[in-house]
């Protein structure tokens, strides 16, 4: 069981980063939040902060980075669907960038606490 479960922790390793190593390919926005999460994490270490601001910042950078992956997914899958261009299709597509949007609101907004408190 263990062995199983081991191989099955690899498996998703491999595959996770093959899923990332195609989209930092293939998607400028990827690229662009990765970029704005250096210089805010960077100052997230070097700000005198607490160990939880500093945790909330880098957190949400991360999580700003998971919710560009699911948008990207999400619009692969709808291109494959939905050929014809609907409103449907574009709607599913712009709720996705709408999630990255918020997050991203959501990390600016742990700035502003952090900093002006």
């Amino acid at each position: 069981m263990l062995r199983r479960e081991w191989e099955r922790l690899r498996n998703r390793c491999i595959w996770s980063w093959a899923g990332w190593r195609r989209a930092w390919a293939e998607e400028p926005s990827l690229k662009f939040w990765t970029c704005m999460n250096i210089p805010s994490a960077a100052l997230a270490l070097w700000l005198p902060l607490t160990r939880s601001e500093t945790m909330i910042i880098l957190m949400g950078g991360v999580l700003i980075l998971a919710a560009e992956l699911i948008n990207t997914g999400i619009e692969r899958v709808v291109d494959i669907a939905d050929s014809t261009r609907s409103d449907q299709a574009r709607d599913a597509k712009d709720m996705a960038s709408a999630g990255v949007a918020l997050s991203a609101i959501a990390v600016g907004v742990a700035w502003a606490v952090v900093l002006v408190g």
